[in-house]
């Protein structure tokens, strides 16, 4: 077997595309969290803060991961109306 070339491809993750509801506090929510991150000259995708905070939760013990879902405002799954 030869070594790869130095100009190999990087191998990347699979990426999944997904949809969800949230409520509107929610996404302001984001949006403040990006503004607090110009403070230290560094910008953020949503995608990037979801992320991230999923990567926090993995963090805590199975009691405090149900205190913070506990602690969440529910949502109705699906879509919302089109309204006309």
């Amino acid at each position: 077997m030869s070594p790869k070339p130095k100009n190999a491809p990087v191998e990347r993750a699979k990426l999944v595309r997904d949809g969800f509801t949230m409520p509107q506090s929610d996404y302001a929510l984001i949006a403040e969290l990006k503004h607090r991150l110009h403070d230290v000259k560094r910008e953020a995708k949503k995608s990037e803060l979801l992320r991230a905070g999923l990567r926090a939760l993995a963090l805590l013990d199975a009691p405090a991961l149900a205190a913070a879902l506990d602690g969440l405002e529910p949502v109705k799954t699906g879509r919302p109306r089109k309204t006309e």
